[in-house]
């Protein structure tokens, strides 16, 4: 059997990097999975390559600032595969910007899509687990940013800041009904985003395009490098299986020693 064998899993932002790893890692010890993100082909993909590995998984488009499209994906995870037991807040998205050129709608889309979306999916997940009454589990990425603010990320260390409040409120409110709620903290992490992260930093200081900021950044970490997603995806099984039952309210840095803390 499997570390979470026949837990029914939601993955937002699902499709590609730190979402997609983490899909087929549950999926790989006995998880069945929702895969959802905003792009549905995409998604579809990955639930495809579960289920051709021999896994159950299926797929949906969401956008998770929208309750509708929220409670839609909840309801497709009950009629595939009847219940629901994990929900990985995953989705999430950046532009930075140098402090001093952050404006509304800037500062809007990041903490909506980043610190939003986590709230109503954790708000209807949570009410789909209370109904069931046999308890769940919510697990949030963070970030570093939610433990260090960056000049070019202002929008979205508060956005993953608001992730590590996030995780410590509703782990207080929803003990009561057996949901417990963690987050974990990678650092710099290699996934598609890596390259519109790269283009933004390389406008934001007049870089030349041969310019790889986020490799130099990931050098810091006392790992010296940046993560691959599949290096994430052991502690990510943890979080979804009973072997974390007694944690909750926590954010673990999973970031090669980035922020120490």
């Amino acid at each position: 059997m499997g570390r979470v064998q026949d837990r029914v899993v939601i993955v937002t932002g699902g499709a590609g990097g730190i979402g997609a790893a983490a899909s087929r890692a549950v999926a790989a010890e006995g998880g069945k999975l929702v895969v959802a993100d905003l792009d549905a082909a995409a998604a579809a993909n990955v639930a495809q390559e579960i289920v051709d590995a021999g896994g159950e998984a299926t797929s949906i488009r969401v956008d998770v600032t929208d309750r509708a499209q929220v409670k839609a994906m909840i309801a497709a995870a009950i009629d595939s595969f009847g219940e629901l037991n994990v929900i990985f807040n995953n989705a999430g998205m950046n532009r930075p910007r140098g402090f001093m050129d952050v404006d509304e709608e800037n500062f809007d889309q990041i903490v909506r899509v980043n610190t939003w979306g986590a709230i109503v999916c954790t708000q209807e997940a949570a009410r789909q687990m209370i109904a069931q009454g046999k308890g769940g589990k919510i697990v949030n990425t963070g970030s570093i940013a939610s433990r260090q603010a960056f000049w070019d990320f202002v929008p979205y260390c508060v956005a993953k800041f608001g992730i590590l409040a996030l995780t410590q409120a509703t782990a207080r409110g929803l003990i009561e009904h057996g949901i417990t709620v963690n987050a974990f903290a990678p650092g710099v992490v290699d996934t598609p985003m890596w390259i519109g992260l790269n283009e933004d930093i390389r406008a934001i200081h007049d870089q030349p395009i041969e310019a790889d900021p986020m490799r130099e950044f990931a050098t810091g970490t006392l790992v010296g490098r940046a993560a691959a997603p599949e290096e994430l995806t052991p502690f990510l099984v943890y979080l979804a299986s009973p072997e974390s039952d007694y944690m909750t309210g926590q954010m673990y840095m999973v970031d090669g020693g980035q922020v120490l803390v």
